[in-house]
C-alpha cells in the first residue's frame, strides 16, 4: 500500500488531532514518519466566523468539504472531532475508527466556578447545549454568540469582550493549553461524542478500514455510537440543546442524557443501562424522553 492521505480541517486543534492519528497509524503499521500525508482542507465553518452555525447550515459546515474530498478520492480518510459530526451520515462514508476518549469535561475560562461568575456576567458560546445548561443554573447570565478557534475564544476573554466562556478540556489538552477550571460532569454534562477523535473512510474501502481498525478503541467506539444513536433518534441538530455521556461500567454501557428548552427553563434527564452494540435502547430512550417533554423542548427536535 502506498502512503495514505489524511484529510483534516486546518485549525490548530484539527491539525494537532490529525498529527496524533497519523503518528498512531504509522506506529501500528511500522511505517516511517510522514507515510501518512496530512491534507488540509478549508471548510465553510472555518471561513464564516461571524454567525452561529445554525444560521448558515449547521454541523455539516465542518464536514461537507471533507466529505467531498473523501468521496472524490482526494484523500483516503478524514479525521474529525466526533461532537462536530452530524449523526446522519452519507451511506458512502463509514466511521471506521475512534481514538481513546479524552477528558470529557468542559472548562470554564474567566472564573473559578459557575457560581463565582458575577451577576449578569456575559458568557460567550455558540453551543446551544452550553447556553441552556448555563441559563438553567444562572438565569441572570447574558449568553452571546462566540465562534473561532480555541486561541481566538481565549483571547476574547482576555481582552474583556466577554467575561467567560466554556471550552472542551480535551481540546485544550491536545493544544497543550492549561487554562480555566474543569466543571464536573455532574454539573455540566458533555455533548454527545465530546473528547473523541473520529476517523471516517469510504464505505467500500475495506483496505483502508483495515488499517484504521488497528488504532481504534473499541470501548470508546461502542460508547460514542450509542450517544450518536440517541442523538439521531432525537433528530437533533447543532441548534438542539442536548447532552449525553455513555461509559462502560461492570460490563454494561450506562448512559446519562439531558434535553433542554432553549432558555434552560425546562429540562428532562434520564439514564439507561444496556449491552455493548445495542443502539436500539439509547434510541428508545430519546423517543421516550421526547414523548414526556414539554412543548418548549419537543419543538427543538425532529424525532426519528
Amino acid at each position: 500500500m502506498t502512503g495514505l492521505r489524511l484529510g483534516t480541517r486546518g485549525s490548530p486543534l484539527a491539525l494537532a488531532q490529525a498529527r496524533k492519528v497519523a503518528a498512531a497509524i504509522e506506529t501500528s503499521q511500522r511505517w516511517p514518519e510522514g507515510y501518512v500525508q496530512i491534507v488540509e482542507i478549508t471548510t465553510t465553518g472555518d471561513k464564516v466566523q461571524d454567525r452561529p452555525l445554525a444560521e448558515i447550515g449547521g454541523k455539516a459546515l465542518w464536514t461537507k468539504e471533507l466529505d467531498r474530498a473523501l468521496l472524490d478520492g482526494e484523500v483516503d480518510f478524514c479525521v474529525h472531532s466526533m461532537k462536530d459530526v452530524e449523526s446522519e451520515r452519507p451511506d458512502d462514508i463509514h466511521v471506521a475508527a475512534v481514538r481513546p476518549r479524552g477528558d470529557v469535561r468542559d472548562r470554564l475560562i474567566g472564573a473559578e466556578s459557575i457560581d463565582a461568575l458575577k451577576q449578569g456576567a456575559v458568557v460567550g458560546t455558540s453551543s446551544m447545549r452550553r447556553k441552556a445548561q448555563l441559563l438553567r443554573m444562572r438565569p441572570d447570565l447574558k449568553i452571546v454568540p462566540l465562534r473561532g478557534n480555541v486561541e481566538t475564544r481565549l483571547g476574547k476573554v482576555e481582552e474583556g469582550e466577554v467575561d467567560a466562556t466554556l471550552l472542551a478540556a480535551a481540546g485544550l489538552k491536545r493544544l497543550d493549553i492549561d487554562a480555566g477550571t474543569s466543571i464536573p460532569t455532574e454539573i455540566i454534562l458533555p455533548a454527545p461524542g465530546q473528547a473523541v477523535i473520529g476517523i471516517e473512510a469510504r464505505t467500500n474501502d475495506t483496505r483502508t478500514q483495515s488499517v484504521l481498525s488497528t488504532v481504534s478503541n473499541h470501548i470508546t467506539y461502542d460508547c460514542v455510537m450509542a450517544e450518536r444513536a440517541f442523538t439521531r433518534a432525537l433528530g437533533a441538530t447543532c441548534s438542539s440543546p442536548v447532552a449525553a455521556f455513555c461509559v462502560l461500567e461492570d460490563g454494561d454501557l450506562r448512559m446519562r442524557a439531558q434535553i433542554f428548552s432553549e432558555d434552560g427553563a425546562d429540562m428532562d434527564e434520564q439514564r439507561a443501562v444496556f449491552d455493548c452494540g445495542d443502539y436500539q435502547t439509547p434510541a428508545g430512550l430519546a423517543r421516550e424522553m421526547l414523548s414526556q417533554a414539554p412543548e418548549s423542548i419537543r419543538r427543538l427536535f425532529n424525532a426519528r
